[in-house]
């Protein structure tokens, strides 16, 4: 019977560049939602009508709900298929960052709401029934799909699924409303974009291995769920914002992020909606320019980081140079 030994994880060799540079990438931008003052936004809050307060409660639970799938299955999942040691670390890295994201928004709730209304959002949460469908499918390909399923559902849902939740605290934040809620929206944005175009490129490495007939079988298969997770996205995006007529403005974003998912793994956007079609005063609170401070040095009140700026396709291009 042959021994068995552990091998320890050596990050002084390193298999894949893009491992190293992304784990320094996240640890730089580590940050926790207790260091913002949320309570500073509870004027702004009391100035929305009730239409609008359950508008954000609503987006707010949904968007825990799909952070806790990507925490509590995602990643463990995605890590099944390591190229790497380094690799596994990184995902242990950003499933921990998961479940962060998903307990910012309790503050967010604790801060805002009383506590039936915070029943009545996870009531709301755990019975809608798009999002219990998109939360289902994408499970469901964690579970039973390839490693290469498996990579598409997540970075269609950190780049594409989350947008319908994020463009309602966005909108606050360039009309100059909820500006805390609004930082921690964006320090998870920050991290998506990292979490994104990480397992994005991951995709690339194994599509890119795959022979020209499988490849093409894979690109049916990703447009495919597209299309089918964008319908139920439009009948989410209707339920939740048809009141306060903002709908139409809510597809052009999804559509538009949708495009940055496809071109994360290195395909073809589908759709024709660019960053210019985007409601600009919702470009405006994506914006690091539109905040007192410079928001990816200094985070909320006196919580300092160094200063680092979201990863894209070009940081890992370069990384693949060197």
């Amino acid at each position: 019977m042959a021994n068995t030994y552990y091998e320890a994880i050596n990050w002084n060799e390193i298999e894949d560049v893009i491992d190293k540079s992304t784990w320094e990438k996240l640890t730089e931008q580590f940050w926790l939602d207790t260091r913002i003052p949320l309570s500073n936004d509870l004027d702004d809050w009391r100035s929305l009508s009730e239409e609008e307060k359950q508008l954000v409660g609503y987006v707010f639970g949904g968007l825990t709900l799909l952070d806790t799938i990507q925490s509590e299955s995602g990643m463990e999942r995605l890590r099944e298929d390591a190229r790497t040691p380094h690799e596994e670390a990184v995902l242990n890295n950003i499933q921990f960052m998961e479940s962060v994201h998903a307990k910012s928004y309790s503050s967010i709730f604790t801060t805002l709401n009383t506590k039936a209304e915070i029943d009545d959002i996870f009531e709301w949460t755990n019975s809608n029934e798009y999002l219990q469908k998109k939360a289902e499918r994408i499970n469901e390909i964690y579970k039973n799909g390839t490693p290469l399923q498996k990579k598409v559902a997540s970075v269609f849902l950190e780049t594409f699924l989350f947008y319908s939740g994020f463009y309602t605290p966005l909108y606050y934040l360039g009309n100059n409303k909820l500006a805390n809620v609004a930082e921690i929206i964006k320090l998870i944005i920050r991290d998506e974009s990292v979490h994104g175009t990480y397992i994005g490129y991951k995709f690339q490495l194994g599509f890119n291995a795959l022979p020209e007939e499988e490849q093409e079988e894979m690109r049916n298969w990703m447009y495919d769920l597209l299309f089918e997770l964008y319908e139920n996205e439009e009948r989410y995006t209707e339920q939740l914002y048809d009141e306060l007529g903002w709908t139409e403005e809510v597809k052009t974003f999804l559509r538009y992020n949708a495009n940055k998912a496809l071109m994360n793994m290195g395909q073809d956007p589908l759709f024709p909606d660019g960053a210019n079609d985007v409601n600009p005063i919702v470009m405006n609170g994506i914006s690091t320019g539109t905040s007192n401070h410079d928001f990816f040095s200094q985070v909320g009140n006196g919580y300092l980081l160094g200063t680092v700026e979201a990863m894209n396709d070009n940081d890992y291009l370069i990384g693949l140079d060197n």
